[in-house]
C-alpha cells in the first residue's frame, strides 16, 4: 500500500494524492493551480490509462479542474463523488473546458499578429470535459460503498461547498485493513445555508487541509446582513456600484441569502429598491442546482424558509444574466446596483469587464467575499495595488476596497482542530497539505506540540508505506520556476529582434559622418538611460 503526494503541498490549490493498493492504482481530486504556482510538482507516477478510478471531496476547480484532461490523456475509469458534487461538476467541467477553448483561441490569435509558430493547444477540450462528466458514479452521504475487491469508502458531509465531503478509504490486503480519510475542504461553522461539517470518528491515517491553518476567524459569526447592508448604504449614497467578485458555485448562492434577508427588510433606506445581478451563466445553472438539492444538503435554518415556502436564495429585483449582451447592459445602467460575477479571485469571467468599469470609479465598491490565492488579480487588488491590468490595459484602483470579515468557506485553526479532536483514537499519522507558504508547517507543529500528534507536511513526491507506516520517500521543496506568460515571451522576442537589428545598424555605421554618428550615439544613450533606470 502507497501513498504519494502530488499536488496542493505546501500550496492551496492543485489538489492530487494517489494510492496504490489492493492491485489497483486511483487518485483523490486532480485539481487546477491557480495563482502563483510556489513549488514544482513531481508528474503522477503512472500513466493516466493506468489509473483505475478517481475519488472526488468537491466541485470546486482547484480540486477537480484537471479531470478533463485524465479523459484527454486516455483515463477510461470512473469517478466517485457526491450526488451534489457530480451535479455541480456537470456544470463546472463544461465551464473550465470553454475556458482553455477560449484562452487557447486568444494566444492563436495573438500569435498570428505577431507572427508566431508556436503551437497553441487547450489543456483540454469539451469532449474531454463531457467525457469526465460521463464517468461520474453519485454517491450518497454516509453509506459505504464497494469500490472493488478490498476498497470501500464512505463519503462525509464537511460543510464547506454542496456537496463537500470528507472521504474515508478502506483498504484491505490479505488480514491487513488499513484506513485513510482525506479531509477534502473543511467547512466554517456557522453558516446558515450548508450544514455544518460533520466529523470522522476513526482512521489510520488523516490528510487535512490547512488553508486557514494559523488563523482565527471572528470569535462569534460576524453579522453580515448588518455589514453587508452598511457597505450598501454608503456606496449607493455615492451613487457607485457594489461588485463583488464571487465564486459561481458557493459563495454566490450565500450572497444570495444575506441579500434577501437585507431586502426582504428594507434594510437599505437610500436605494430600497436597488437591483442585483448575478452575471455568471455557471453561477445561474448552480444556484438552480443548489435549489435541487435543498434536502440533503441544507442548513437547518435554510430549510425552515423552505417549508415555509419561501425560497432562501431568491428574491425581487434580483437579474439572473446569461448571455453576453445582457452583461454588456448592466455597466450601462446608472443606476446604483449590486454585480455578483465569477471568477472569485478575479482571474477568468466577466467580472474582469465590472472590474474595468468600475476599479477606477471612486464611488464604487469592490466587496471581496473569499480567499484570493497569491498571484491572482484579486489579490493584487486586496493588497492596496494602485493599478491593474486588465485586457492589456492599466486601470486605476480608486474604488473603495473591503472585504467581508471572517467570510470563508473554509474553516480557520480553530475548526480544523476541533475537525482533528472529532476522531476518538489519534490517527497514526495525520499528514498536513492545501496550506500557503509556510501554514503547513505551522499547523503540524500545533497538532504535534499541543495535541501530540504524529503531524507532518509533505512536498510533492513524498511517498509513504501505509502497511509499515514509514516514509519511502521524503521529498525536499523544489520552487517552482518562473513561468512567462505567453505575451511576456512574444513581447520580449520582439524587443531581443529589435536589440539585434540595432547592434547590425550600429556595426554598419562605421564610416559615417562624426556629426551623424554623434546624433545616433545620444539617441540611443537617451533610451538606454530611460529604461535603465526603471
Amino acid at each position: 500500500m502507497k501513498l504519494m503526494f502530488i499536488g496542493a503541498t505546501h500550496e492551496v490549490t492543485g489538489s492530487c494524492h494517489y494510492v496504490e493498493a489492493c492491485d489497483k492504482r486511483f487518485i483523490v481530486d486532480y485539481g487546477m493551480e491557480q495563482g502563483k504556482d510556489l513549488f514544482e510538482n513531481v508528474p503522477l507516477p503512472v500513466k493516466a490509462a493506468q489509473l483505475d478510478f478517481v475519488l472526488l471531496t468537491h466541485a470546486h476547480v482547484d480540486h477537480s479542474g484537471m479531470l478533463p484532461f485524465l479523459y484527454k490523456e486516455g483515463f477510461t475509469g470512473k469517478i466517485f463523488s457526491t450526488d451534489a458534487t457530480a451535479d455541480l461538476c456537470d456544470i463546472m467541467l463544461r465551464d473550465c473546458a470553454h475556458i482553455q477553448m477560449q484562452e487557447a483561441e486568444w494566444r492563436k490569435r495573438k500569435g498570428k499578429r505577431s507572427k508566431s509558430i508556436e503551437q497553441i493547444e487547450p489543456v483540454y477540450t469539451m469532449e474531454h470535459a463531457e467525457a469526465a462528466i460521463r464517468s461520474f458514479v453519485p454517491c450518497p452521504y454516509g453509506k459505504e460503498v464497494t469500490i472493488c475487491d478490498g476498497i470501500k469508502i464512505r463519503f462525509t458531509d464537511v460543510g464547506h461547498l454542496l456537496g463537500s465531503a470528507s472521504i474515508e478509504v478502506w483498504l484491505t490486503e490479505g488480514n491487513v485493513t488499513k484506513k485513510i480519510c482525506f479531509s477534502g475542504d473543511i467547512g466554517a461553522t456557522g453558516h446558515p445555508l450548508i450544514r455544518e461539517p460533520q466529523m470522522t470518528k476513526d482512521a489510520d491515517y488523516v490528510l487535512i487541509e490547512s488553508t486557514y491553518g494559523t488563523r482565527i476567524h471572528a470569535e462569534e459569526m460576524p453579522d453580515y446582513v448588518s455589514e453587508l447592508t452598511e457597505i450598501l448604504e454608503r456606496t449607493f449614497r455615492r451613487g457607485g456600484n457594489v461588485v463583488i467578485p464571487s465564486f459561481a458555485v458557493g459563495r454566490t448562492q450565500e450572497m444570495l441569502y444575506f441579500l434577501r434577508q437585507i431586502k426582504e427588510g428594507g434594510l437599505v433606506k437610500s436605494c430600497p429598491d436597488f437591483q442585483v445581478y448575478v452575471d455568471s451563466p455557471m453561477a445561474v445553472s448552480a444556484t438552480e442546482i443548489f435549489e435541487d438539492h435543498v434536502y440533503d444538503c441544507f442548513a437547518e435554518e435554510a430549510l425552515e424558509l423552505v417549508r415555509k415556502g419561501i425560497n432562501p436564495i431568491s428574491f425581487n429585483d434580483l437579474q439572473l444574466t446569461i448571455s453576453v449582451d445582457e452583461s454588456r447592459a448592466i455597466n450601462d445602467d446608472p443606476l446604483p446596483k449590486v454585480i455578483l460575477s465569477a471568477s472569485g479571485m478575479c482571474d477568468a469571467g466577466r467580472i474582469k469587464h465590472h472590474l474595468k468599469h468600475n476599479l477606477w470609479r471612486e464611488e464604487s465598491t469592490i466587496c471581496f467575499v473569499g480567499h484570493q490565492a497569491v498571484g491572482t488579480p484579486g489579490r493584487t487588488i486586496k493588497d492596496g495595488a494602485d493599478e491593474i491590468r486588465l485586457f492589456g490595459e492599466p486601470v486605476q484602483i480608486r474604488a473603495e476596497i473591503t472585504k467581508l470579515k471572517g467570510m470563508s468557506g473554509h474553516a480557520d485553526k480553530n475548526g480544523l482542530l476541533a475537525w482533528m479532536n472529532g476522531f476518538e483514537k489519534k490517527p497514526q499519522k495525520v499528514f498536513v497539505v492545501h496550506g500557503e507558504g509556510d501554514t503547513t508547517e505551522a499547523f503540524a507543529k500545533t497538532l504535534h506540540e499541543e495535541y501530540g500528534l504524529d503531524a507532518y507536511a509533505p512536498y510533492s513526491g513524498t511517498e509513504f508505506d501505509l502497511l509499515t507506516g514509514t516514509f519511502v520517500t521524503e521529498a525536499q521543496a523544489v520552487p517552482a520556476k518562473a513561468k512567462p506568460s505567453y505575451a511576456a515571451q512574444t513581447v520580449f522576442g520582439r524587443l531581443r529582434a529589435a536589440g539585434e537589428r540595432l547592434l547590425g545598424v550600429i556595426l554598419r555605421s562605421e564610416g559615417l559622418t562624426n556629426k551623424d554618428l554623434e546624433r545616433f550615439t545620444q539617441e540611443v544613450d537617451a533610451v538606454s538611460d530611460k529604461w535603465g533606470s526603471e
